[in-house]
């Protein structure tokens, strides 16, 4: 037995228990994994609350991790007791001391990374990938927008487009968050607390508007994103941590012609391959120093509640980290 956080009902926070569950041995296909470090993300949040994604009950949340390989399953290759891995999105899980994953979800960490980095970026660093090079590729003279800057998707897509030669906008809630997103790449920050996004976007663009959006908020920012748009734009709807935009016309994009996509990570890493060059890059990118990853709040796994209540009010930035107590 080992323990993990178990959800049994959906709802906030409180609804996640540490209790103890059984992993078994790996079947064919299959490792387990001792985690070392896993990954707080919204997405997390969703399941718990049930939003948009539902689960069956109990479920233990969590789509990212790194650990270190205890088992293999039988006829397996390629694997072995002791190889150092690392894993984002399904299955569900990471929220536990050991957990059984497909091994062709598990993709081996370089030497030079160290656990908590590579589970601190794993998700959130494929997650960039996939928005900044294969749903729209960004480019040297594009001007991009960045919602939640300094969020841990928002950060590294800062850092990264900003490497690419992009004009970086991002927005944040306050002076602290602004410094954030400064230090990783942006060119122009704007406190929506305070100022109309769209009127910004166009003063900064010189009434031009940017050429694309990456929009993590949903429905509190849905509006502004689109006003914020050049010609031939892209809206890119990539999460909704303010609730789901409302009904969307396809008139709104009209004007302008724009291109509005809702992408889902694993649509863009569903081949071995595809999930392999998006992690090398990832890592390639931290072992050159072109992203770096702001681990601000490290929280122990039994506390995973503690750390989801801090991260819906907002009390966090850069990425959130558990460790097992163990």
């Amino acid at each position: 037995m080992v323990k993990a956080i178990r959800v049994h009902e959906l709802g906030g926070p409180e609804a996640m228990r540490w209790e103890e569950v059984e992993v078994g041995a790996p079947k064919d296909g299959e490792i387990r994994v001792k985690n070392t470090a896993i990954g707080v993300n919204f997405i997390d949040v969703y399941f718990r609350k049930g939003v948009v994604y539902s689960a069956t009950l109990p479920f233990t949340p969590g789509m990212e991790a790194v650990g270190v390989v205890t088992a293999v399953g039988p006829g397996l290759t390629g694997r072995k007791v002791g190889d150092v891995v690392a894993y984002a999105g399904m299955p569900m899980g990471s929220y536990a001391e050991e957990q059984i994953l497909p091994a062709n979800v598990a993709v081996p960490v370089p030497p030079s990374i160290d656990h908590k980095t590579a589970a601190a970026i794993m998700l959130k660093g494929i997650t960039a990938h996939v928005l900044l090079r294969r749903v729209f590729k960004v480019e040297a003279g594009h001007t991009v927008l960045v919602h939640a800057a300094a969020g841990g998707v928002g950060s590294l897509l800062c850092q990264w487009a900003n490497a690419l030669g992009a004009t970086v906008i991002g927005t944040v809630s306050n002076e602290e968050k602004a410094g954030h997103a400064t230090q990783d790449g942006c060119h122009h920050v704007i406190l929506y607390t305070k100022e109309d996004v769209a009127t910004r976007v166009k003063e900064i663009t010189d009434g031009k508007g940017v050429n694309v959006v990456y929009d993590s908020v949903g429905k509190d920012t849905y509006k502004a994103s689109l006003d914020s748009l050049a010609s031939r734009g892209y809206m890119v709807l990539f999460g909704q941590s303010s609730g789901s935009p409302d009904p969307i016309s396809i008139s709104d994009l009209a004007p302008k012609s724009l291109y509005l996509t809702r992408p889902g990570i694993s649509s863009y890493t569903g081949t071995r391959d595809e999930l392999l060059q998006s992690a090398g890059q990832v890592f390639a990118n931290v072992a050159s120093g072109v992203l770096h990853i702001r681990m601000n709040h490290t929280y122990p796994l039994s506390e995973a509640a503690r750390a989801h209540a801090d991260l819906e009010a907002r009390k966090t930035s850069g990425s959130i980290l558990l460790i097992p107590d163990n």
